[in-house]
């Protein structure tokens, strides 16, 4: 799933068709129930070992570093994703709403970063990525720490949501016409915009506006930038190209 998962995104992010991404779970019960455990207790992983522990390690870590580039690709994607979450959210869902770049949940999801229960650290990127989406290490720590269950109105409150709907068909509905809404914007604006705001986020200041200089040094000369300009004299909506 994983694996079908990071091509889908791999695509997506150069098909000049698409220009922003809702990504949802399927039903209503949950988003992601998180790992199988019954199927990874006898996986490559968490199953039997034999041989030299080593070549062991060596063979996990390359396992490890694959499943973390599938949803890494998320993140890479060209284009903005907008996640809803609803119902069960826990393990994967974490490492998978973490990666996109605008998450909206349901007053009923009830999330988890449920890996310390099955004795393993998260190690797909919600350790990683968490503290940098919330700015809140002590809540941080405190939910992966203790894998308790919360809701919305808690994630709302500490930034992991930028939203709470009413229900998933709601969440949805908003979802898309936030997506449509950045789809009419300049998808050369748009796509220079996620690329920057992600450059910056694990880097000092000063390098981030060296960054953002050398980019809008080559983008500024867009004719998209004149496009968008010329609409808001003329009051019209502009028309953009595909990128």
């Amino acid at each position: 799933m994983w694996l079908n998962l990071s091509s889908i995104f791999k695509k997506l992010s150069t098909d000049p068709n698409v220009r922003a991404i809702v990504l949802t779970g399927a039903g209503d019960r949950a988003f992601t129930a998180g790992l199988d455990v019954q199927a990874a207790s006898a996986g490559p992983i968490l199953g039997p070992t034999t041989g030299d522990p080593a070549r062991k390690a060596f063979s996990m870590r390359r396992y490890i570093l694959d499943f973390q580039d599938c949803i890494t690709a998320i993140e890479k994607c060209e284009k903005p994703v907008i996640c809803i979450i609803h119902g069960i959210a826990y393990g994967l869902a974490l490492d998978m709403c973490l990666a996109c770049d605008i998450r909206f949940s349901c007053k009923t999801t009830q999330f988890s970063v449920k890996e310390v229960d099955i004795g393993i650290a998260a190690d797909i990127g919600t350790l990683t990525r968490l503290p940098h989406s919330v700015g809140n290490h002590s809540w941080a720590k405190e939910i992966c720490l203790s894998a308790r269950v919360f809701g919305s109105d808690e994630a709302l409150t500490h930034g992991l949501v930028s939203r709470v709907c009413e229900d998933k068909k709601g969440a949805v509905e908003q979802g898309l016409e936030l997506a449509r809404l950045i789809a009419s914007k300049s998808p050369v604006a748009v796509q220079g915009t996620k690329e920057l705001i992600n450059y910056s986020r694990d880097r000092p200041i000063a390098d981030g506006l060296n960054y953002t200089a050398i980019w809008n040094g080559a983008m500024l000369q867009t004719q998209d930038a004149k496009d968008a300009m010329m609409s808001g004299i003329q009051k019209k909506t502009a028309t953009f190209s595909k990128l």
